[in-house]
């Protein structure tokens, strides 16, 4: 019997996938535990309807996640954020990234999760720092970070 898998089912398929698969294997455990559902000839073509839409709702987010990359890596865009500092130019505590997601989401509007921006560790000096963020799996943006005293 075909099934088209609404969910992954471990060794035997993935979410979208259609299989072959034994009759009292699909009945029985698969349709039964809403996993899979018969693979009717409406059933594949609503399956093919909601893949092509996917794919479009995943171009549009690359898209949208490209024309962000060109607003961060701007030379205008750098993100200036003012803490207190001690001599040799250290600060007193540190500048961690859920500080630069505020401070990019405040100075020009920009929503970015704290989650996405790739900093191995706080920020702990003044000056010009450069900072990853992951915006799209391949597409990451390049910003600059000014830690100004206070």
């Amino acid at each position: 019997m075909k099934v088209i898998f609404t969910e992954d089912v471990r060794g035997k398929g993935k979410r979208g996938q259609i299989k072959e698969v034994s009759d009292g294997y699909a009945q029985n455990f698969l349709i039964k535990n809403g996993k899979a559902k018969a693979a009717t000839p409406a059933a594949v073509q609503e399956l093919k309807g909601q893949q092509h839409a996917e794919a479009k709702k995943e171009a549009e987010q690359l898209a949208e996640a490209q024309d962000l990359k060109q607003k961060l890596e701007d030379d205008k865009t750098v993100i200036e954020i003012k803490s207190k500092a001690g001599a040799d130019n250290r600060l007193f505590g540190s500048i961690p990234s859920k500080q630069i997601a505020q401070a990019l989401q405040k100075q020009f509007g920009i929503k970015v999760d704290k989650r996405k921006i790739d900093l191995p560790e706080p920020i702990r000096a003044l000056g010009y720092r450069n900072v990853m963020i992951k915006l799209a799996p391949g597409i990451d943006a390049k910003m600059r970070v000014h830690v100004v005293e206070e």
